[in-house]
């Protein structure tokens, strides 16, 4: 049994907290012993747009995708939306050491068309639709597609789905009970993608103000991975042979930010997501929190779109009575100074102090 008292967040209100012996919060609990005596607790930080099981070169074995979960838990990451992993990682979901993965299963791509030894490539597209009801019988009711790529062809970016194939795709996994999401960098894939239905939109360096606007009137979600963004350039360095496409690039990394803070005015719901796995190190959730703050949300609203927000929209509790105590604990006050956030003093896994600094 376990007490802890500080002031939850994002309210301004010092409260008490009673943990129990299965790790839920409960009404006091005399005789609890007391862990937190003052500091600011926040309900459990949300990655949502993760890739555990992924590295450099493609798929890693099960006791790396273990490591790569328990350095994002350390660092106060305790709730996973997993956007696409090459290997199973359900071993992992039974673990009561390590963060709640949320599967979205494959990327869905076309031969060529992504990042090698990664994706289910499908040589027809048509065939979509059937493999999107199957990865959304598989997952965790997310589904992932690849909505743009470079096209050799075409020596830039350019979408993966002819428009017809993406409104049957979404409409078989919203049948299924899933929700689906897309990677897109550039303009051109985004119109098909929000028109046909999805749920979230991975980068978006691409939209514009008319996708923002209809983005935000549908509700779809946006998760910038401005932390990752931040490789454009290198990415721009090593395509010589593609000038468009390079030059793109470095247009997109130019204008991230302000694309951004264009649809938090607009209201488009926006969430952090590190993209780590690959190209970006697990536990750096706290660097994007701080991109979106400099891309115009609040602190408190970049604090929320990794925490209570984000728990919010993937249908997960917060800190209430009879849910599992997830949260961090930090000694200040992380609204004032999101660098706050690179040092938990606690974080508490169902319940559990899994991580404390000295």
């Amino acid at each position: 049994m376990y007490r802890l008292r500080g002031v939850l967040l994002p309210g301004e209100d010092t409260v008490e907290l009673h943990v129990d012996s299965a790790g839920r919060l409960v009404e006091p609990v005399p005789g609890a012993e007391t862990l937190v005596d003052g500091g600011f607790i926040v309900p459990g930080l949300v990655d949502a747009h993760c890739h555990i099981g992924l590295g450099p070169g493609g798929g890693v074995e099960l006791e790396e995708a273990d490591a790569q979960a328990r350095i994002d838990r350390d660092a106060g990451t305790l709730l996973i939306r997993d956007c696409g992993s090459p290997i199973d990682t359900t071993p992992l979901q039974a673990r009561d050491d390590l963060p709640e993965i949320i599967r979205a299963g494959r990327h869905l791509a076309r031969p060529k068309r992504y990042i090698p030894n990664m994706s289910l490539e499908l040589d027809d597209p048509a065939l979509l639709p059937d493999v999107v009801a199957e990865q959304a019988a598989d997952g965790d009711g997310w589904v992932k597609l690849v909505g743009d790529w470079i096209d050799r062809g075409v020596g830039d970016l350019a979408p993966l789905w002819p428009d017809d194939v993406l409104v049957a795709a979404i409409d078989a996994a919203h049948k299924a009970g899933a929700r689906v999401t897309a990677h897109v960098f550039g303009a051109a894939a985004i119109p098909g993608l929000v028109r046909a239905g999805i749920d979230c939109i991975e980068h978006g360096t691409g939209l514009t103000d008319d996708l923002i606007a209809e983005m935000a009137e549908r509700g779809t979600a946006l998760v910038p991975t401005l932390i990752n963004v931040e490789n454009f350039p290198g990415i721009a360095d090593q395509a010589a042979k593609y000038p468009a496409y390079a030059d793109h690039m470095r247009r997109l990394h130019a204008g991230a930010y302000e694309t951004v803070r264009r649809a938090v005015e607009a209201g488009v719901p926006v969430y952090a997501g590190t993209d780590a796995g690959g190209g970006i190190d697990h536990g750096r959730l706290a660097d994007e929190v701080i991109a979106l703050h400099r891309a115009g949300l609040s602190a408190t609203d970049a604090l929320g779109a990794a925490s209570w927000a984000a728990r919010s929209w993937l249908g997960r509790p917060g800190l209430e009575l009879g849910a599992r105590a997830d949260l961090v604990v930090y000694r200040s006050d992380p609204r004032a100074d999101l660098s706050v956030l690179h040092e938990p003093a606690l974080v508490m896994l169902r319940g559990r102090p899994v991580h404390a600094s000295a």
